[in-house]
């Protein structure tokens, strides 16, 4: 006889409870688009409206290689060029979206991509330095990146008094 481990029945029990609203996985867990080391030359900053200013994404500084991988599985959604930089944009499962700028690619839309295969080649241009322009969309509404990346650690509420 197979016995489930006592938190997957945990699990179950509750999602069948409150109708299947608990979540029994966690985020997904997402590679770096490029090789280490990942500095962070500029951070991801929320705008106040869709439509303000702010940082949709995050520049990462790159090293020696120029290859750029995709971090999840997914199907290439735009391959092109936007004013004047070359932009890659791939969709992922759960209304996640990744854009990549500035980077080249002989992907066109409608191309599957699996985790970590390289999917373009970064170009200069959108820092001083080499970085890649890396940016998520849930939904369609801009997150910061380091969500998916694991760079984010959970945060843990701790009592402000003794007992």
């Amino acid at each position: 006889m197979i016995r489930a481990p006592l938190c997957v029945i945990l699990a179950f029990l509750i999602a069948a409870l409150t109708g299947g609203s608990a979540a029994v996985s966690a985020e997904p867990v997402w590679s770096w688009p490029i090789e280490a080391p990942h500095p962070i030359i500029r951070p991801y900053i929320a705008p106040e409206t869709p439509y303000s200013a702010g940082h949709r994404g995050i520049d990462i500084g790159a090293g020696a290689s120029h290859e750029v991988r995709a971090p999840a599985a997914g199907v290439v959604h735009f391959a092109g060029t936007v004013v004047d930089r070359p932009v890659l944009s791939i969709e992922h499962p759960g209304g996640l979206m990744t854009s990549y700028e500035p980077v080249t690619s002989v992907l066109v839309s409608g191309d599957l991509v699996a985790q970590g295969e390289i999917v373009g080649e970064l170009q200069a241009g959108h820092c001083s330095a080499s970085c890649l322009h890396f940016g998520v969309r849930l939904d369609g509404e801009y997150v910061s990146p380091l969500n998916y990346l694991g760079a984010i650690p959970r945060a843990i509420l701790l009592p402000t008094r003794k007992p």
